[in-house]
Formats: C-alpha cells, structure tokens, sequence
C-alpha cells in the first residue's frame, strides 16, 4: 500500500511549472473587462439575496446585466491580428 505522501509527490511534482505562460497572461488581459462586469453583476445579485428585490435594486441588476453583454459583445467583436508572411 502506497502512503499518501507518496502520491502528492507523483502529482504535484509536474503541476508546480512556473506558473501561467505569457499568451495566457495576454489572454486573460484580454478577456478582463468580462470578468470585472461578471463579478460586479455577481455583486449586485449577492446584495439581493437576503432582502426583497427593490426598483432601484432591479436597476442595478439591469445595469449590470448590460455591462456584462456589453463587455461579452466588444470581446467577440476584437479582431486578432495574425503576422503577414504565412506564420500562424
């Protein structure tokens, strides 16, 4: 029988590589208007849960809910630029 210490060693030995690469990096850069309107909708929708919702409380839902389309609409419609001379 194997002890756990054992195994943790198999797992975490290639998991701890040195972190997120730089096109990760970029990536995440790029899609980080998203992710502030989703944590900010998330938010809003926390502040509600415990209280009925209010007309200002739906306001701010609404709003909210626009940001993140908003933000989900201008990352699909940003174009990439691929480098001329045939490299992908």
């Amino acid at each position: 029988m194997k002890t756990i210490a054992a195994l943790q060693d198999l797992v975490t030995a290639t998991s701890l590589d040195g972190g997120p690469s730089a096109a990760e990096l970029d990536a995440i850069e790029l899609e980080m208007p998203v992710i502030r309107a989703e944590v900010e909708l998330l938010d809003v929708q926390i502040m509600t849960l415990d209280r009925p919702v209010s007309e200002v409380d739906a306001r701010r839902i609404r709003r909210a809910r626009r940001r993140v389309m908003a933000a989900r609409r201008d990352l699909t419609n940003r174009t990439i630029t691929v480098p001329a001379g045939g490299a992908a």
